[in-house]
């Protein structure tokens, strides 16, 4: 049995949980999320608690009990606080400009990357104190923020020699050693 799947999960104050038809609706102050529900899980609402229950036990309940768990607190704190990747886009001359729905980077390629942000999503531009530009994405959807800010690293990964490339915010990059270290060894 999952032991954390069976733990009760309490609902904040101005959050409005629904269960009809399959479907797990979840709003508050950041917005609206839904999530349909397997038919081998029940998920009952009691005055300011969501339990999670197997229908039939098996494992492919217990596994699924934990899993919408584990989703529907996502849910609760997405609506609630939100969620937040900050990206630093390192290299002479790389850059991000908004205009509308449609963020442009310039990463050292030929032609400028043009990537539409996906609804529910809000995407900032910024710079450290160290004139290093940086994006940071927010929403109340984790996967949608999570998907969105790898797309964008995509773009362009960071490379293991000057660590030129998108990356995390607080991403160590491994760093190799050049040809010239490499030839110093004789």
């Amino acid at each position: 049995m999952s032991r954390l799947g069976k733990k009760p999960i309490t609902i904040p104050e101005k959050v409005k949980v629904e269960f009809k038809n399959g479907t797990l609706e979840v709003s508050g102050a950041n917005g609206k999320l839904s999530q349909s529900i397997n038919d081998e899980i029940n998920v009952k609402i009691e005055n300011s608690d969501v339990t999670v229950e197997q229908k039939q036990p098996s494992r492919q309940a217990n596994m699924l009990q934990g899993l919408i768990r584990g989703l529907i607190c996502n849910m609760i704190e997405g609506v609630t606080t939100g969620y937040k990747k900050e990206l630093e886009l390192n290299g002479l001359g790389f850059k991000a400009v908004m205009s509308g729905k449609l963020i442009t980077l310039t990463v050292g390629y030929s032609h400028t990357v043009t990537l539409e942000i996906p609804e529910g999503l809000k995407v900032v531009v910024g710079m450290t104190q160290d004139k290093v530009p940086t994006l940071t994405i927010t929403g109340c959807d984790k996967q949608k923020v999570g998907a969105f800010a790898a797309q964008v690293r995509a773009v362009k990964p960071p490379e293991p020699y000057k660590g030129f490339g998108i990356k995390y915010f607080g991403e160590k990059i491994i760093r190799k050693a050049g040809k010239a270290a490499a030839g110093s060894k004789k």
